[in-house]
């Protein structure tokens, strides 16, 4: 048995079994304050043999925070140690906490049977991770439907204010980038259109092949699909960094619904903008598809537009407008629930955004399929 120790009240005693186990008995504060001197002493351990098993024992530590754990991880690898070699004793309820934004790679360990590549113990885990998902996302559904109902029943808890702000980052600075590419899409449907039209003399009818397909369906999920990548995972990475830091379990102690301080107002601001967005896209996409009409087809600009008008109806519009809808709430939701079910560290930012965006376009394409298939038993 040997003492390590320093003069902040931190230390640490080593016991070493017979079978290959270590146990490192910390004691005292294992914080920020105490961990560059542990770290110290760590250092002057002589390097041995990987043990088969390192205990970390933290009946006696008064305080942990970050620093304590990432003082853990240097000592996992002074001993060269695998990361299936570490167990923790007499941990209490806050060093679980602590210890849980670390990633230890106890996921293998904690699994029994089969090896962590084998495909049936990896499809257990993924099919059961998606049930919860599932689950939790309809308790979050669920919950947005009160929190609405609340900010209606109390207009005063409703933040006006953010809900502006996101319209602006939402919609408005979205714009140019909505704006060029539903001009390059027109562009090139137009051209691609015109190459097998121009050979039965229909070149008019390019005009009414660019308005249909972008106003009914091409128009909605361009801007959903801009949307998305956007501010679908800007709502997700700015959720996910509350839930980490804790400020989202501050706002409950405080009193403040979460849903309604965070997911009400990007849902609103993404229900209003996203569908001007998709007009301003129709716009734009009518006029790059007029651009080829004018100066390859030779088509005059009043001809042009005569056609798109006549071919678009009421309907039509309408249509489109209400898919976008759709898509707004499709985005907001999936980026915020996304944000809400971040764990771990930093990584878990990027993770957050990137699954935000990957849900948000298969769900997207999903519901505009239903949205054919209603259409065509209309």
């Amino acid at each position: 048995m040997s003492r390590e120790s320093n003069q902040q009240n931190a230390g640490f005693d080593i016991h070493e079994d017979g079978d290959g186990t270590i146990t490192f008995f910390f004691h005292g504060r294992l914080d920020m304050s105490t961990a560059p001197a542990c770290l110290r002493r760590l250092s002057s351990i002589k390097s041995r043999r990987p043990p088969k098993l390192l205990i970390v024992d933290l009946a006696e530590v008064s305080r942990m925070d970050d620093y304590g754990a990432m003082v853990i991880l240097q000592l996992m690898q002074k001993l060269n140690l695998g990361s299936d070699s570490l167990e923790f004793a007499n941990a209490d309820e806050s060093h679980q906490k602590t210890l849980s934004r670390v990633d230890f790679g106890r996921t293998a360990r904690a699994m029994p049977f089969g090896r962590p590549g084998n495909i049936i113990v990896q499809l257990g885990e993924s099919s059961i991770n998606a049930v919860k998902g599932a689950l939790f996302f309809v308790e979050f559904i669920g919950s947005m439907v009160f929190a609405f109902l609340k900010a209606i029943k109390q207009p005063r808890s409703f933040r006006a204010n953010d809900t502006i702000r996101y319209m602006k980052t939402t919609g408005v600075d979205a714009l140019p980038v909505v704006g060029l590419i539903s001009f390059l899409l027109g562009l090139v449907m137009a051209f691609m259109s015109s190459l097998q039209l121009s050979q039965f003399g229909a070149n008019i009818y390019v005009a009414s092949l660019v308005g249909v397909a972008m106003v009914s369906e091409l128009g909605p999920i361009m801007t959903a699909i801009i949307v998305s990548g956007r501010s679908g995972s800007a709502y997700a990475a700015e959720i996910s960094t509350m839930k980490i830091s804790e400020e989202i379990d501050a706002l409950a102690v405080m009193g403040f619904d979460p849903n309604l301080f965070l997911v009400i107002p990007r849902m609103i601001a993404a229900m209003v903008v996203v569908p001007i967005l998709t007009v301003f896209s129709n716009i734009f996409a009518i006029a790059g598809g007029m651009t080829i009409g004018v100066f390859i087809l030779d088509l005059s600009p009043g001809m042009y537009m005569a056609r798109t008008i006549e071919a678009l109806t009421l309907f039509e519009i309408m249509w489109g407008l209400l898919k976008a809808l759709v898509f707004a709430v499709l985005i907001a939701l999936t980026g915020c629930f996304r944000g809400f079910q971040a764990k771990g560290g930093a990584d878990a930012v990027g993770n957050a955004a990137t699954s935000a965006v990957v849900t948000s376009i298969f769900l997207i394409i999903l519901f505009d399929s239903i949205f054919a298939v209603i259409r065509s038993y209309w």
